[in-house]
């Protein structure tokens, strides 16, 4: 059981070089070493529990909780209890579509339209396109499942002049990345992508099954055909509780 230091606050633990450490840090860690030998979906103690065996408040144990909720360690179901979670997917940075990413983990992808629309290109869409101000850009607004779960939003842009007819294919649903190989003849040769943090707000939470401020992963992909001309820019949000992204390094 955890004690507090004498003359320090309750929540509140000696910790090195003469520095406290909060309880709920030292909770946080006692829970990591018994997830470790926890099959996912397994109950941990409740809040009740934790706080009397290791001597804390309960609002100390719900801070630790929430830590290791954000961080896809637990996974809380509203009136039962919290349990440990199930592991991260591990999706390799690459260039491939959800779809391709998602059957290679073995889980079954699909995914929901939420919004299809025409508009016109400002801003920095032209540039990253390669067309100019004004012209059409289909916008694609979907939320992608893994096995039913929410995983990530995605809203795609392509130039509506190279690719007429493709509102039609992508209601029908399906991978988009395979309508264009199939349908347009696109070969992808790259694509540049960077990868941000931040937290999830009203609408994307409700949308992924999480809670508002919940950590999330915004990437934004800036795709390239063989022939050198851009294909489709991208920004998803991803679940940072649910996801991962894994690459290897080579020296230059």
């Amino acid at each position: 059981m955890l004690e507090a230091v004498a003359g320090g606050s309750p929540d509140s633990v000696s910790g090195t070089r003469g520095q406290r450490e909060p309880k709920y840090w030292a909770l946080k860690q006692h829970l990591l070493d018994l997830l470790e030998a926890m099959p996912p979906g397994s109950p941990i103690p409740t809040e009740r529990a934790l706080a009397s065996d290791f001597n804390v408040s309960r609002t100390t144990v719900r801070q630790a909780l929430a830590d290791l909720t954000a961080e896809g360690r637990l996974h809380r179901v509203q009136g039962k209890g919290t349990f440990a979670a199930e592991p991260k997917v591990a999706q390799r940075l690459q260039l491939s579509s959800y779809t391709e990413d998602m059957r290679a983990q073995g889980r079954e992808p699909s995914s929901q339209l939420l919004e299809v629309e025409e508009l016109h290109a400002e801003g920095e869409l032209p540039k990253l396109l390669g067309i100019r101000t004004g012209a059409k850009v289909l916008r694609l607004h979907r939320l992608r499942l893994a096995d039913g779960e929410p995983m990530a939003l995605e809203t795609t842009h392509l130039p509506l002049a190279r690719f007429r007819g493709l509102r039609k294919y992508v209601s029908e649903g399906g991978s988009l990345y395979a309508v264009l190989r199939e349908r347009y003849g696109v070969e992808f040769d790259r694509a540049e992508e960077t990868i941000e943090t931040s937290l999830a707000g009203p609408q994307e939470a409700e949308l992924l099954g999480a809670d508002v401020g919940m950590p999330v992963l915004l990437l934004s992909r800036h795709s390239f055909a063989t022939d050198g001309k851009p294909v489709e820019y991208v920004r998803s949000i991803y679940r940072g509780d649910r996801y991962k992204f894994v690459t290897t390094l080579r020296r230059p």
